[in-house]
């Protein structure tokens, strides 16, 4: 497979189709957007702040000036407004070609969702587990679709404790609660790939990390902010692996793609591995069901 140089360029034309990009006011959500309805997709932002999802669109639209452009409210820490927009958009379309499982939080202080949950394992997981099986009916009626969740580098310091998912009996800790919901992103995926290959429904289920990425993403982490400056690269390339991910012809199911530079903190998009922990199909399959549990909805394929 060669990804060497791929970039957005690279991008074929996407008429015809509609996506959602979640979290896409800023950061790499905000560079696939850009990216997709440069390419004539048709492209959803859903974002929870009204304001700055409609500066975004303002943005795009000076360098896109036809960009076809939709703000949609969605705020991953609410089930009730997950509901909602899933609702909505059903309401409004009759097929979703891709959806980009983008947005997050990451080491915010301690606090959580409105349903109860820990702030990020409730945002960047359930949110998207319970998006993903609102809509996957949408999803799986439209032919080659594709459902592409952004997990991270920090999956690697992910360790699920089952007994305590929302850190009510012990220390918090931002950083390995973060590390949790991303390996989360993973379990979720890699389940998802496998159950629809057993069902030979043919919706492709993949993964990406942006890298080492400057994004506004950090901005509860001063130091990692500083760090950035010598290390990080830019939003435009941290969206990459999630563009490939999202469109490029050879992405198989359970795939996932990070950038091929060292310790994969920056480069061009390439299929890289996740560790080994995060490919136990066993916590992946107790993650799905208590997903389940905790959000009141069935997912089935």
């Amino acid at each position: 497979m060669k990804t060497n140089k791929w970039n957005e360029t690279n991008v074929g034309d996407l008429s015809g189709k509609v996506v959602i990009v979640t979290g896409s006011s800023s950061g790499i959500g905000f560079d696939n957007a850009r990216v997709l309805v440069g390419k004539n997709a048709e492209v959803i932002i859903a974002v929870r702040n009204a304001e700055k999802g409609n500066n975004a669109i303002e943005k795009i639209k000076s360098t896109v000036p036809n960009a076809n452009l939709k703000l949609m409210l969605l705020d991953l820490s609410d089930l009730g407004s997950v509901k909602s927009f899933a609702e909505n958009f059903k309401n409004q379309y009759t097929k979703l070609d891709i959806l980009i499982n983008n947005a997050g939080v990451m080491i915010p202080p301690y606090s959580k969702t409105k349903d109860g949950f820990e702030l990020q394992f409730g945002t960047n997981h359930l949110g998207h587990f319970a998006l993903t099986a609102l809509l996957f009916d949408l999803i799986k009626s439209t032919p080659g679709s594709r459902i592409i969740n952004v997990a991270s580098n920090a999956h690697k310091m992910g360790k699920l404790n089952f007994e305590d998912l929302q850190w009510e009996n012990r220390k918090y800790e931002a950083w390995k609660s973060y590390g949790d919901s991303k390996i989360s992103n993973l379990y979720f995926t890699y389940e998802l790939a496998r159950r629809l290959a057993k069902s030979n429904i043919e919706v492709i289920a993949a993964a990406s990390h942006p890298g080492w990425t400057a994004t506004e993403l950090q901005r509860h982490s001063g130091f990692v902010e500083f760090l950035n400056k010598l290390f990080a690269q830019n939003i435009e390339m941290g969206a990459l692996p999630t563009l490939y991910a999202a469109t490029e012809k050879d992405v198989k199911n359970g795939d996932y793609f990070g950038p091929d530079g060292w310790q994969e903190w920056k480069g061009y998009p390439k299929k890289v591995e996740s560790n080994a922990l995060s490919k136990d199909e066993s916590i992946a399959k107790q993650l799905w069901g208590t997903s389940e549990e905790l959000t009141g909805l069935k997912f089935t394929i």
